[in-house]
């Protein structure tokens, strides 16, 4: 899958892309809608992304704007993958069979394997230094500490201390 998207040619995005806030409560950095066909960029998440990258010291793995564009390619290629027979390429591409009667097979799913190919594209057509993947746990990490931080509640008081 990564060898996949990484080889793929370049994707225009055919899709409305806009943009919103919430994608840290969601999780999400950037997501593909089929009906209609939308890429939705969560600025929120983007913006923890960009601060990850320079808190890490990842800036010249990740240049400005990378996230971004990033963000923009992967779900590209979801939309890629979404229509026309690139899909069906993809479990070519794999291998794994989930039928096989003689010489007649049927490729099988291989699961993440859409999202692996996804992240190989968006590395390679950015000119990232390491995968999103990287980035992407990364992120999840500083979501978590920071959702952790908005909602721990106070330390509870020992009322026998406050005598």
């Amino acid at each position: 899958a990564d060898a996949f998207g990484a080889a793929l040619a370049p994707v225009a995005c055919t899709a409305r892309v806009v943009e919103s806030e919430g994608g840290l409560e969601l999780g999400l950095l950037a997501r593909y809608g089929s009906r209609p066909p939308t890429v939705e960029l969560f600025t929120d998440t983007i913006e923890l992304a960009e601060r990850t990258v320079d808190a890490r010291g990842w800036r010249h793995w990740y240049p400005p704007g990378s996230v971004r564009a990033a963000a923009l390619a992967h779900e590209a290629v979801h939309v890629h993958l979404h229509h026309g027979p690139a899909k069906a390429a993809l479990k070519h591409a794999l291998g794994h069979s989930a039928l096989r009667l003689g010489r007649l097979r049927v490729p099988g799913h291989v699961a993440g394997a859409e999202e692996v190919a996804a992240h190989a594209y968006a590395r390679t057509v950015c000119g990232l230094g390491r995968s999103p993947l990287l980035l992407t746990a990364a992120l999840a990490a500083e979501a978590e500490a920071e959702a952790g931080s908005r909602t721990t509640p106070p330390p509870a008081r020992d009322a026998r201390r406050e005598n």
